[in-house]
């Protein structure tokens, strides 16, 4: 009993895998704890979860490191199978390697975030996690009219970032511009109709002027781009049907189907008041009935 005992503990297979065991479990150990450290000091939420994964990420790879160490005078004699074998794994898998690359650019080039509204592989939604291969998104859409939650969760692929544009509609400047359309009809008093989207919009979604033109002053020194107008702004363009008013605005990228409904109430509430001053347009066709002429007395009736 004793000879078998000594012999299993000097065996050197079952040193190896001991070692490899006490490796792989320092390195969760130490994991854990600096992801504790991190909740209590890192108060960011974002830089909170970055840092996650990227602790997360390094754990595989010092346990990868870990056993390749423990094991490499064993594969000394098998490096131009191993370089063979890698060469076709590296083919099998490159849609993985681009997607763990897709990972690195996400989180250290600022691609988008998680909490961003982005468009990614043509899905839109909210980025609610980033994993190594995969990005979680909340979608938006599709069926659903509007940016409101459709309730699919959807994982697109990393390596999107490099195939396709990556549209990020809250990233460095998380303010939308929209656009609402009113037709009127001819004959109604069009500046009073100025007056009131104007004033409606003012009061609806002046606030966002002020915040919208800091973030643009940011982007501004940033890049190269014009400044842009972000105050409100009514314009008119007329055919041959009726006057067709435009209200350009900006807005939170997640308040744009809530806000257009306040600017149409308000709108159309205000327009209501005016008594027939001013009108809305339609494309219904209008047939006005006339009273037969009747014949004067003194014409002659052939």
């Amino acid at each position: 009993m004793e000879d078998f005992v000594r012999k299993w503990l000097f065996d050197p297979v079952i040193g190896r895998l001991v070692t490899v065991a006490i490796g792989v479990i320092v390195v969760v150990v130490v994991v854990r704890i600096l992801h504790r450290t991190l909740g209590r000091y890192v108060r960011d939420t974002d830089t909170r979860y970055r840092a996650r994964k990227f602790i997360t990420f390094s754990g595989y790879i010092l346990a990868a490191l870990v056993i390749v160490t423990v094991y490499s005078s064993r594969l000394a004699g098998l490096h131009v199978a191993f370089g063979v074998v890698g060469a076709g794994i590296a083919f099998a898998l490159q849609e993985v390697i681009v997607s763990v690359a897709g990972w690195f650019a996400v989180m250290f080039s600022g691609f988008y975030k998680t909490g961003d509204r982005v468009q990614l592989g043509g899905i839109k939604g909210d980025v609610i996690d980033i994993g190594i291969l995969r990005t979680t998104l909340m979608e938006v859409g599709q069926w659903v009219q509007g940016d409101l939650y459709n309730g699919r969760v959807v994982r697109v692929a990393n390596s999107f970032v490099f195939k396709e544009p990556v549209f990020n509609y809250s990233g460095e400047f998380p303010f939308l511009w929209d656009e609402i359309t009113l037709p009127i009809r001819y004959g109604s008093d069009y500046r009073y109709t100025q007056q009131i989207i104007q004033r409606a919009a003012e009061e609806l979604v002046g606030d966002y002027a002020g915040f919208a033109e800091e973030a643009w002053e940011t982007l501004v020194r940033k890049y190269r781009i014009e400044d842009a107008r972000v105050t409100p702004m009514v314009s008119l363009t007329a055919d041959a049907n009726w006057m067709t008013f435009t209200l350009r605005y900006v807005v939170d990228y997640k308040k744009r189907r809530t806000t257009k409904d306040e600017l149409f109430f308000r709108v159309v509430e205000e327009i209501e008041k005016t008594n027939g001053r001013v009108r809305i347009a339609s494309a219904a066709m209008e047939i006005t009935m006339l009273e037969p002429a009747v014949p004067s007395s003194n014409t002659d009736i052939i």
